[in-house]
């Protein structure tokens, strides 16, 4: 995790942070990919005031860690069909000691303060004749950072044991693993799948349009950030967002078009396809890989699960997915600097950034193309099973 999100920032330019603090950047990063809590602090003097504040996860340095940790845990267990409760529970114990101690001391290295440069306009003119030095700073609540980290790294471990179809459960859980693994399998293949085309994407953008470095940094920080949203747009949901100020990742020339706005804008299908028809192209795709999804997950099935029922579990697991992206999606970032109430005269000194979902009316959407796509696969796969026949009537 470290690897990708030092990559991701210096692709990003932050190589060249004042006071060294690229490291510390990097530790953010990690604590931030994991749910932990990163708080932004500013300090401008007596006559001046800052105010900052940073909500988003960069998925793809969360993503990583989750399946390199994932297959550290599941590892030892390969080879066997049964384990005991307490075999599971002593070795997800070793995973969390070692990865307490990594925790904290990424918590307690993620602070840092910089000192901005107010230029040689307006502000930092009255800058200097008050000496009001602007700052702003980084740093962590290591006891909520612990909490979330542990609950983080509880998640990855449970979605490993339904995820993996060779991985050992305990005698008293192998009634479930019929119902609950297939659709847990299919879910995190979709959600891998839609990373791989945004990175098809990202590569081909960055070939035919420049900006290598901009694009790589979005790879290696925040593509699922991007990917997984636009999963939701193409079943049909809504996000607002606003971009304003110097925000340092890009996003897409066609989002920046939209949100780039003095109010909050809409962000769906309707919207982004009055800048660029193609956008329609997402509701394809999402066709064409639920429905593979909801026949890999019938054909993993038992025979005796009929369709109807994989619809309804196709439903499910595809509305529980798209609240996890509804919830990990968001991003919200701002940034401010008041002096003698003239607030951001020298211009580049204050941004926000928003992106939010209509949480109901996705769910709905989700649970509509579950039933749907869940149906037509159930009935697709039929005839490659092998592990029995559908009872009819």
């Amino acid at each position: 995790m470290g690897v990708v999100a030092a990559l991701g920032l210096w692709a990003a330019g932050s190589a060249y942070l004042p006071d060294r603090a690229f490291p510390r950047a990097v530790a953010a990063t990690v604590v931030t990919a994991v749910g932990g809590t990163v708080e932004l602090s500013g300090n401008a003097g007596a006559l001046a005031e800052t105010h900052a504040g940073i909500t988003v996860i960069p998925l793809s340095v969360t993503l990583v860690g989750a399946l390199v940790i994932a297959t550290g845990f599941l590892r030892p267990l390969r080879h066997r069909a049964v384990t005991s409760v307490r075999e599971l529970a002593g070795w997800a114990a070793r995973i969390a000691v070692l990865w307490l101690l990594g925790l904290v001391g990424l918590a307690l290295g993620a602070r840092q303060t910089f000192a901005i440069d107010l230029g040689n306009g307006v502000l930092g003119d009255i800058g200097d004749l008050f000496n009001a030095s602007p700052k702003v700073g980084f740093t962590t609540q290591v006891p909520l950072t612990v909490v979330f980290g542990l609950l983080w790294l509880a998640g990855v471990l449970v979605l490993a044991l339904l995820v993996a179809r060779g991985a050992p459960l305990p005698s008293r859980l192998l009634r479930f693993q019929a119902s609950v693994r297939p659709a847990a399998y299919a879910m995190v293949v979709l959600l891998l799948a839609y990373v791989v085309v945004g990175l098809v994407v990202a590569l081909v953008t960055a070939a035919t349009r420049g900006h290598p470095a901009e694009t790589f940094a979005l790879i290696l920080l925040g593509l699922p950030n991007l990917a997984w949203p636009a999963l939701t747009i193409g079943l049909g949901a809504t996000w607002n967002g606003r971009v304003d100020g110097p925000f340092g990742l890009p996003v897409p020339h066609l989002l920046d078009e939209v949100l780039r706005t003095r109010d909050v804008s809409t962000l769906n299908l309707r919207t982004l396809a009055e800048h660029d028809g193609t956008v329609w192209w997402l509701v394809v795709v999402d066709t064409v890989l639920l429905l593979a999804t909801a026949f890999l997950m019938a054909a993993r099935s038992p025979a005796r699960v009929r369709p109807r029922q994989h619809a309804l579990r196709m439903a499910v697991a595809l509305a529980l997915t798209v609240l996890m992206i509804c919830l990990v999606g968001r991003i919200s970032a701002h940034y401010g600097l008041s002096l003698l109430g003239l607030g951001d005269v020298g211009g580049g000194l204050s941004g926000e950034l928003l992106l939010r979902p209509r949480l109901w009316s996705a769910l709905g959407l989700a649970v509509l193309w579950g039933l749907v796509t869940g149906f037509l696969g159930a009935l697709s796969a039929q005839r490659v099973r092998r592990r029995g026949e559908v009872p009819h009537g």
